[in-house]
């Protein structure tokens, strides 16, 4: 057990430089470093990656380069707390879920904060979610997914569809979600310590990059608020070295209340979307997620 846990907090000391070596307090240059970095991880020769323009916003449509199904379609939100990240960065994950479910992943653009702060992400989210149903594809045969902050949007989204009575994405798979931006959950005290990617006041940027002036309970900024009556079917996963366990911990009680078919994986000793590492219980978790869409794709 000994062994087994300091193996965790070397794994856990690595991540915290390799993740320092791509933060920068220069955003432009985070922004650039995490692009390089989401190169570096996702060059992978089994997988296509079609670049497209969706009304004005940059997307990737990734797909595997073999016989896969063509029915569902997977929309993704990538992370970076609203103020960084990428379709390009999020290949890390893109080229993952692509592969292990089979199904091509549309990533997005969204613009980013404080340039663009609240309502813009979730209403280019909402253009992207346009294109897809003008395309041919029916509400029930897309699957939202997302990590971090893009769990957050892809919440905001689907709230926002039900807000104006329209049909619902078929299920949502989110890593790490970022649900609730006034930082309520314990977890943000007590695991800030151990948590080698988020600290508090990363956090408060974040939050005040994207939301400063609002009502941060606002359901659409922090999706732990909302209504989840009818919502799809949900999975989450998320670590539990991570500030951000409870704002997925209280989001899965909340749906269960509230009747949504939902299930929560807690990673023991991983951190925040773990699931970008190249390491076998990622790996494992990107299974989950595959086999999650498969169940409720039947």
């Amino acid at each position: 057990m000994a062994i087994l846990e300091r193996k965790n907090q070397n794994l856990m000391n690595l991540i915290k430089k390799v993740h320092g070596a791509v933060e920068n307090t220069d955003l432009e240059k985070h922004r650039q470093s995490q692009d390089h970095f989401g190169v570096l991880l996702s060059n992978n020769k089994d997988v296509e990656i079609k670049e497209l323009d969706i009304d004005g916003i940059h997307g990737e449509w990734i797909s595997v380069n073999r016989a896969h199904m063509k029915k569902y379609v997977i929309l993704y939100c990538h992370g970076g707390g609203y103020s960084t990240g990428s379709s390009i960065y999020a290949r890390t994950l893109t080229t993952k879920f692509a592969m292990s479910t089979s199904m091509d992943v549309l990533s997005f653009d969204y613009r980013l904060a404080p340039e663009n702060p609240y309502p813009a992400a979730t209403q280019d989210a909402m253009r992207v979610w346009n294109y897809l149903m003008l395309l041919g594809y029916g509400a029930r045969d897309v699957i939202m997914a997302g990590d971090s902050a893009g769990g957050n949007l892809a919440l905001s989204l689907v709230l926002k569809l039900k807000q104006e009575n329209r049909l619902l994405p078929r299920g949502l798979c989110l890593m790490s979600p970022w649900t609730d931006l006034t930082a309520s959950g314990r977890s943000h005290e007590t695991r800030q310590d151990i948590d080698p990617v988020l600290d508090p006041a990363y956090l408060q940027k974040m939050t005040d990059n994207y939301a400063a002036g609002q009502d941060l309970t606002d359901p659409l900024i922090s999706p732990l608020f909302g209504n989840y009556e009818g919502f799809p079917p949900t999975y989450i996963q998320v670590g539990d070295n991570e500030m951000l366990l409870n704002d997925a911990t209280m989001l899965h009680k909340k749906m269960v209340k509230e009747n949504v078919s939902t299930k929560i994986d807690i990673f023991k000793g991983m951190w925040h979307v773990f699931q970008m590492s190249p390491f076998k219980t990622a790996y494992e978790a990107m299974d989950k997620n595959a086999e999650f869409i498969y169940d409720i794709c039947r």
